[in-house]
């Protein structure tokens, strides 16, 4: 059902051209054929991470979908990012997180890395031999970044790392993590204390915590690093000494957000989807349950909500892909559609009535997973305070005009093929 592949609607035709459409294609093909057959084997076992499609993914080149083609990538932008990720969600939002997961730290690198660097990273990326993790939050601060304890100090020509990281997508795939850590002493403010490592998986010192399930995205490890003094050399070092907030900010703002609605959008699709199969092969009195109004209702407040939301997560991104300030809209796409997917996957399951409790139906694994796009990139709290600075006009930096526009790959006819 949520593996049937299908056209884009007519309402995101301004944002797509023909390659995109392509790309829609190829990515409902392989949901179909690789994705879909291993989800259920996914739930099943929650204690396994799901190195199989990571590998399939890569062989695609998908975690380079926004890498220039210098260095191996598919040069497609944010629209053809989003479209993956959604895409591949609809079937299963563990796989999605898989892809997502390695997007956000390949935007820093973009944003932030020295061409040396990006030459030496982003081609293996590509090529699929490498995935990546960005390590931001801790035990104590959470996601806040300005509590961050982890610690970095500068011996001789290499810097020297201590502190742990958890909730780490791709920690046990990941064969190099982005680190933000404390470079500055005390009373140095957050804009300039932090700055942002490459710190390979292999380095002595840097642990990763056995995979440990959680409620759901079963398949996708999102665990704990712990650096007891890792060395790394300067030239690892990601940006300029004390801008790791920036990287941080940039990158959750950027790709976090946006990959995040992506997530909830294809969860929400598989929702709707499965309801609708649901109530129209129940029978009730003499038709089915998809002909009593008072349920019909409750999927039209479903679909609207649904519609809504694929427009915020596809226009958001498509202003970044033209170099525009939309840092706002990027915020609003990733809460409401979280949101908007959480009410749905509620209404979904008392729609159901007890069919939804069998442990094995796939509206229990769509309610799970649909949790786990409510805290990273901020709550739901932190979503509307940055948008209330928007509405004060007190939003200080809009990352989406002075990044993405080095990279905009807009083109003047957005119907070019």
């Amino acid at each position: 059902m949520p593996a049937t592949p299908t056209t884009p609607p007519p309402a995101l035709r301004p944002y797509l051209n023909a390659r995109h459409e392509l790309l829609w294609d190829e990515a409902d093909a392989f949901a179909a054929e690789h994705i879909a057959p291993r989800a259920a084997r996914m739930e099943s076992a929650p204690g396994r991470v799901e190195r199989k499609v990571a590998d399939l993914m890569a062989a695609r080149r998908w975690f380079a979908v926004s890498v220039p083609s210098s260095f191996g990538g598919l040069d497609a932008g944010h629209v053809a990012k989003t479209i993956l990720v959604h895409r591949i969600a609809r079937v299963s939002a563990a796989a999605a997180a898989i892809l997502q997961a390695t997007l956000i730290p390949v935007g820093a690198l973009l944003h932030f890395a020295t061409y040396e660097q990006k030459g030496r990273w982003l081609p293996r990326v590509a090529d699929g031999s490498l995935l990546l993790s960005i390590a931001v939050t801790e035990p104590r601060a959470g996601g806040h970044i300005g509590g961050i304890e982890t610690i970095a100090e500068h011996v001789g020509n290499e810097w020297v790392i201590t502190g742990s990281k958890i909730h780490i997508g791709n920690s046990h795939l990941a064969g190099a993590h982005l680190v933000v850590a404390r470079t500055a002493k005390a009373g140095v403010s957050t804009s300039q204390a932090l700055t942002a490592f490459m710190v390979e998986s292999k380095r002595r010192g840097l642990s990763v915590a056995d995979h440990r399930p959680g409620l759901g995205l079963h398949g996708f490890s999102a665990g704990r690093l712990d650096l007891d003094h890792v060395r790394v050399p300067e030239e690892n070092v990601v940006g300029e000494i004390g801008q790791g907030l920036g990287v941080a900010q940039s990158s959750s703002i950027l790709y976090g957000r946006p990959n995040l609605a992506a997530v909830s959008l294809g969860i929400h699709e598989a929702v709707v989807a499965t309801s609708t199969a649901y109530l129209k092969t129940r029978s009730r009195y003499r038709g089915a349950l998809s002909d009593l109004p008072v349920l019909r209702d409750r999927i039209g407040d479903m679909e609207a909500r649904l519609r809504a939301g694929r427009i915020l997560a596809y226009q958001s991104v498509h202003l970044l892909d033209q170099g525009l300030p939309c840092d706002a809209d990027l915020i609003n796409a990733k809460y409401l559609g979280h949101q908007w997917a959480m009410q749905s996957t509620q209404d979904a399951m008392e729609l159901h009535g007890a069919h939804a409790l069998n442990g094995d139906y796939i509206l229990q694994r769509l309610w799970r997973d649909i949790q786990f796009t409510y805290p990273p990139a901020g709550t739901g709290e932190v979503q509307r305070i940055r948008l209330a600075d928007a509405a004060f006009d007190e939003a200080h930096i809009q990352w989406s005009e002075r990044l993405a526009a080095e990279a905009a790959w807009a083109r003047p006819d957005p119907t070019a093929a």
